[in-house]
């Protein structure tokens, strides 16, 4: 019998050869593969079959043709000058309406929602306590004042029998003082009923100020008590509306060189996209201290909001015009290149169909547009696409926007396209 080491010795021997073989034809195969490749790469081109090589990577940006690109013009005119920040709109008054006086909830007279002015009705409490009660002060004060009218004619005839001396002093001051004291009376009766008037007032809840109210909060049938927590309803003032803003430091002293000379800052509010214009109003006033934790001063700006476009609470983007620049030289952004000598562009160089590296000055910037100090004129072009694969003196063709060639009308599409209208076969005809 054989050994169990020989055995193992033999499985390896038998493992080792087989790697060997799948070696050599590998080899074997990976030669010929390549050979026959070479072979047929260097036969000439037959049956329609070009040569090898990429035949669109040979146009498309060797040194032979041009470089295709799309250029802009340059131009000249006013930019206006920004400041970015954001904003939150806050109201001018926002009142909670609550009951002055206690009692049952009989009558919601609003809608949620609905636009206010100040002193419509807003709820009704029931007023029938309150009516009582006046008319229980009514009939006090007109007691006391029948009280007071007696103790006056008998002041004014014990005057006279003092004047004769039929009676003594005395009687005529105790007499004078009974009036004063009567007259007091009355006085507090009137004020009893002046409260009890103020009170069924009160029992008619109305907006302290012009807005719009809010959602309702109570119900009909609400029993309510004086200065309750809750309130009736929530009137917030929609018209003038304010936003308040902060900006940098660095940033103030334009801002607050033109507030001081009396000039109005045009401060507009943008939606949260910074997409589309909500409202336009004026610098109202800056705050009296730059807060520490930020660098930032907070500003407020005024809008009429007619449109009630603004809401309380909204965030918005706000942009304030600093300043207007006059005629100056605006380059597309997306144009200008940067580079370790810093910012340039390639610009067209006459008719040679060549561009030219242009060294820039730049200025301001909105994103779309900017000013250019120095380096560019109005009429110059540059190179808007295509600039990865140029050089300073490289040969490019200008390419038109395709938004430039469409028809500018149906006519001429069927002209162009050959269309059944009476442009297209007046072509056909005349070919």
């Amino acid at each position: 019998m054989q050994s169990s080491g020989s055995r193992f010795t033999r499985r390896r021997l038998f493992g080792l050869l087989l790697l060997v073989l799948i070696a050599v034809a590998a080899w074997w195969y990976w030669t010929h593969r390549t050979s026959t490749e070479t072979t047929e790469a260097g036969k000439p081109a037959a049956h329609g079959r070009r040569g090898g090589g990429n035949p669109a990577r040979a146009g498309f940006g060797g040194s032979e043709g041009p470089t295709p690109v799309r250029v802009a013009r340059i131009t000249a005119g006013d930019f206006p000058l920004y400041y970015k920040a954001l904003g939150t709109v806050t109201a001018l008054n926002t009142v909670n309406v609550r009951t002055r006086v206690a009692g049952e909830l009989v009558k919601v007279a609003f809608r949620e929602g609905q636009p206010v002015k100040a002193g419509d009705l807003l709820a009704q409490i029931d007023p029938r306590s309150y009516q009582i009660a006046l008319q229980q002060a009514e009939g006090t004060l007109a007691t006391n004042q029948a009280l007071l009218a007696n103790a006056r004619t008998d002041f004014k005839r014990y005057q006279g029998l003092f004047a004769q001396d039929s009676i003594a002093r005395q009687t005529l001051d105790t007499q004078r003082s009974l009036v004063a004291q009567y007259e007091g009376t009355v006085k507090t009766n009137q004020a009893a009923v002046n409260d009890a008037r103020l009170n069924l007032d009160f029992a008619q809840i109305r907006s302290p100020i012009a807005g719009r109210v809010g959602l309702r909060q109570l119900d009909v049938g609400n029993l309510l008590a004086a200065n309750d927590s809750t309130a009736v309803a929530i009137v917030t003032q929609m018209q003038p509306i304010n936003v308040t803003f902060t900006l940098p430091e660095t940033q103030l002293d334009p801002v607050l060189e033109r507030y001081r000379a009396g000039a109005h800052l045009t401060v507009e509010a943008w939606d949260r996209g910074d997409s589309k214009l909500q409202a336009s109003g004026v610098l109202q006033s800056p705050d009296n201290q730059i807060d520490t934790t930020t660098g930032t001063l907070k500003f407020k700006a005024a809008f009429e909001n007619k449109d009630e476009a603004l809401f309380p609470n909204q965030f918005v983007n706000v942009r304030v015009l600093v300043n207007t620049l006059k005629q100056v030289v605006l380059a597309p952004t997306a144009a200008i290149q940067f580079g370790a000598d810093g910012s340039f562009v390639y610009a067209l160089d006459g008719e040679e169909g060549k561009v030219k590296v242009r060294q820039l000055k730049l200025g301001p910037s909105d994103g779309s547009s900017t000013v250019i100090l120095e380096g560019l004129a109005a009429g110059d072009q540059v190179v808007l696409e295509g600039t990865d694969r140029l050089r300073d003196g490289s040969r490019v063709e200008v390419v038109a926007d395709p938004a430039e060639e469409l028809p500018s009308s149906p006519g001429e599409h069927l002209q162009g396209q050959g269309g059944t209208g009476k442009a297209g076969r007046a072509g056909k005809t005349g070919a």
